[in-house]
């Protein structure tokens, strides 16, 4: 049976985040995701620092954002990270941000990341410190 590797963090919202009209302004989200994969690669092993280590870069190259609710200044949020176990080489991450205080979802998102070398190449397969990186946490036999 195929793991499901999941990650909650949580994030306060910032004065220096919030727009004129009081509410977090749009690309500060791209910070909030972000938040979610590094602590996602903390818990499992797999961060950014892991994947330099293997001489390897993981350049995001998709992202999209649905907004469904607005967030303001001192809300504490939930950003919730799941990865989505694919053959090819990429790291496929899907999000939901919550609002602490009413458990509401107010944002849902996904990204997509590629393995390049350090000139900069595209890696077509994946590298093996992912295969065994995959191994370990129960996503491959």
């Amino acid at each position: 049976m195929q793991e499901i590797l999941k990650d909650r963090t949580e994030v306060k919202v910032r004065f220096g985040e919030v727009d004129s009209m009081g509410i977090v302004w749009h690309g500060n989200y791209v910070k909030y995701i972000e938040e979610g994969r590094e602590s996602f690669g903390r818990r499992y092993g797999i961060s950014y620092l892991d994947i330099y280590a293997n001489n390897v870069m993981a350049p995001v190259v998709n992202m999209n954002i649905d907004f469904k609710k607005q967030v303001q200044y001192g809300d504490i949020l939930i950003i919730e990270t799941e990865f989505v176990n694919k053959v090819a080489a990429k790291f496929v991450f899907n999000y939901k941000i919550f609002r602490k205080s009413d458990n509401e979802l107010v944002a849902t998102a996904q990204s997509t990341q590629v393995f390049i070398d350090m000139n900069k190449e595209m890696i077509l397969y994946p590298p093996d410190f992912v295969l065994e990186w995959k191994k370990k946490v129960g996503l491959t036999e």
